[in-house]
């Protein structure tokens, strides 16, 4: 039997000031920039915001589930075994602006987090976290306000099923898509988008301006202007109107909208 829990290598979160980058930038907008450089599997299919409404940006803290095996560890054990295990070790290593990601492979049966767990992720200052699995104590999660994507609610415990808690620190697969720690989420009611550190300037810088052009094409089309014009821009006459528009200080750059 390994020595649990199990923990991957020291990895180094991404910086305030790299995660400001991303602010304000839509998830779909950052996906569609990942995809034009090439990388294509970034959004984490199957988790749903909790809320509608919220939105997140942060460094990815991974924990990975794995199936129960008895003579490893079994969920006829009593719920307090859990506290030896990657699930208590990850809370107590959460920073501020953590997301934590949590591979369970969608299962309907497994309780990854709940009420407690989320209270104390929340003392501990997360960003939210983005789960391939369920949660239970669903409306007391809800009314602590953290950001949460999960692909459902359960009545089970983490362990109670057919899952346990294994490693964290160690790169995952959520939703289709690997998840690196110290990877930068991104995740908004479009969903869950991941985004390699290495990345996060070139596809801010890229995204910001495929959102600044938008809002100047949703304007022009909410004044009557033709689709064909302004989605996407095209033409000379367009784009010497965006241009204008963007030199009089028309974009909002906080928000992007």
């Amino acid at each position: 039997m390994p020595e649990l829990p199990v923990r991957g290598e020291p990895f180094e979160r991404a910086s305030a000031d790299e995660l400001a980058l991303l602010d304000g930038i839509g998830s779909a907008s950052v996906c569609a920039k990942l995809h034009g450089q090439g990388i294509r599997r970034t959004f984490i299919q199957g988790p749903k915001p909790l809320e509608l409404g919220q939105r997140i940006v942060g460094s990815a803290v991974t924990l990975q589930f794995m199936p129960q095996r008895e003579d490893v560890f079994s969920g006829m054990e009593e719920e307090y075994v859990e506290r030896g295990t990657a699930l208590w070790a990850v809370l107590e290593s959460i920073q501020p602006s953590d997301v934590l990601v949590i591979q369970a492979y969608a299962s309907p049966f497994t309780g990854c987090v709940g009420d407690m767990l989320v209270r104390y992720f929340r003392k501990r200052g997360g960003a939210g976290m983005v789960i391939d699995g369920a949660i239970r104590d669903t409306a007391k999660v809800r009314e602590l306000g953290v950001p949460i994507w999960c692909t459902g609610s359960t009545p089970h415990y983490a362990s109670q099923s057919e899952l346990f808690p294994w490693a964290y620190d160690v790169p995952i697969a959520a939703g289709g898509v690997l998840v690196v720690p110290g990877d930068v989420v991104v995740a908004d009611d479009d969903g869950a988008v991941v985004v390699p550190r290495a990345s996060v300037a070139q596809v801010s810088a890229i995204a910001r301006g495929q959102e600044s052009q938008e809002q100047f094409s949703r304007e022009r089309i909410e004044r009557g202007g033709l689709l064909r014009d302004y989605y996407p821009l095209s033409g000379s006459v367009s784009q010497a109107a965006y241009e204008d528009w963007l030199a009089a200080g028309s974009f909002d750059r906080v928000s992007g909208r």
